[in-house]
């Protein structure tokens, strides 16, 4: 018998697999998907998750960013990082470099789903293998979450469109567009290359959904598309709790907000180092109050910009009020990164 099973090798599952393997733990990766693996998101990795990532001997290869600008129809601000720059990666690129690693440290990667999962006091068994543990990481929505009976109510219909276009950045920044439609991101990813990721609860095309932001169309004029549009959603995930006896949820299946703040990594490796420290000292109860403890700030943070967004009087107000209030928007930017 293993000590950890991880159902999933996106980041979250792959991070959780390299740091347990790391602690001395044995850890088998179940995922039926070849790497590398894309997603639709924003690509931005913020400097604390490179660090992180570092220490667990990822190295990345991508493109600085040194700040986050907001922009609407009038306004524009930026905030620049203190700590030091952010890292606009490819998601291909990302989990390349996590699999790499799994596979200098000898972690096996089964190709295959889950399935039912079994479970008593000292073990669960799922796809066939037997563990102490189960970290169930298979993404926003999990069917380990479903099968648990863990999942809340439906929340948001937002969903992400992501486009690559072949550009040099404009600027060392990750820009963020406001406008009635939603949020859309650009990411500087390589010296020829950005990713764009449309944020909404409008139905429609990327392309028509490019005409909301009017300045980034003409940014783009003339760039070819470098892939085909992408979409995840819907993005907000109510979840009841993050353990079920000995399945301990981690990544996007822990129950995600949005992406407004592009914080998404950050956390799952903040939350999937507390997961590895539950199982090392065998108490996994403790892992649900590790999870809020770790995240609350961003959870909070991305929770009350999102409530502001969705107010019809509130959401145009966004932007001028970060222009008006450039240090307090600084702070919550780097309180982020």
């Amino acid at each position: 018998m293993i000590d950890l099973l991880v159902a999933g090798a996106g980041p979250a599952g792959a991070a959780t697999a390299i740091r347990a393997a790391l602690a001395g733990l044995s850890v088998v990766v179940v995922e039926p998907r070849s790497a590398p693996i894309d997603k639709a998101c924003g690509e931005g990795i913020a400097h604390s998750a490179v660090a992180y990532l570092g220490r667990l001997g990822v190295s990345l290869d991508g493109r600085p960013f040194y700040g986050i600008r907001y922009l609407d129809a009038a306004h524009h601000v930026d905030a620049r990082f203190a700590a030091g720059p952010g890292l606009g990666v490819r998601r291909t690129t990302l989990h390349q470099a996590l699999v790499d690693r799994l596979t200098s440290l000898g972690v096996p990667i089964v190709d295959s789903r889950v399935g039912a999962i079994t479970q008593n006091t000292t073990s669960v068994t799922a796809a066939g293998i037997t563990a102490r543990y189960l970290a169930a990481a298979d993404g926003l929505h999990s069917g380990i979450r479903r099968q648990l009976g863990l999942a809340g109510p439906p929340g948001t219909t937002r969903r992400g469109l992501r486009q690559h276009f072949h550009v040099s950045p404009w600027t060392d920044l990750v820009e963020v567009y406001w406008s009635g439609l939603g949020e859309a991101y650009v990411t500087p990813v390589a010296d020829d290359l950005v990713g764009v990721a449309i944020l909404t609860s409008e139905r429609g095309t990327f392309d028509s959904h490019l005409d909301a932001f009017p300045a980034l169309r003409r940014r783009l004029r003339g760039a070819c598309p470098a892939n085909a549009v992408m979409g995840a959603g819907p993005l907000r995930q109510r979840v009841r709790a993050r353990v079920a006896g000995r399945v301990l949820l981690v990544g996007d299946a822990a129950g995600y907000v949005d992406a407004l703040t592009g914080e998404g990594i950050a956390v799952a490796l903040r939350t999937s180092a507390e997961l590895v420290d539950c199982v090392l000292k065998d108490r996994p109860a403790d892992y649900e109050a590790a999870w809020r403890r770790v995240s609350w700030e961003c959870r909070l943070l991305t929770g009350s910009l999102l409530w502001a967004r969705n107010r019809s009087l509130l959401a145009p107000r966004i932007v001028p009020a970060a222009t008006l209030l450039p240090g307090v928007y600084s702070h919550i930017v780097n309180r982020l990164s």
